[in-house]
């Protein structure tokens, strides 16, 4: 991710929109994404995360 963030795509949690840049908050925002489809999918892509950290953590704790 060589690009500058503030130009890049970012998934608005609060209202479900995709933006270009720093349009809302920080807190409303997840990203950044380099691409409008990545960021149409961050939902998915952040549930597939968190999955993945918790196995990741129940193999740890074994």
């Amino acid at each position: 991710m060589s690009e500058d963030p503030s130009n890049q795509y970012w998934y608005n949690m609060k209202t479900g929109a995709v933006e270009k840049g720093y349009v809302s908050s920080v807190v409303d925002r997840v990203g950044p994404f380099e691409t409008h489809e990545e960021a149409e999918h961050a939902l998915e892509t952040l549930r597939a995360n968190s999955a993945k950290w918790a196995e990741d953590d129940a193999r740890d704790n074994r």
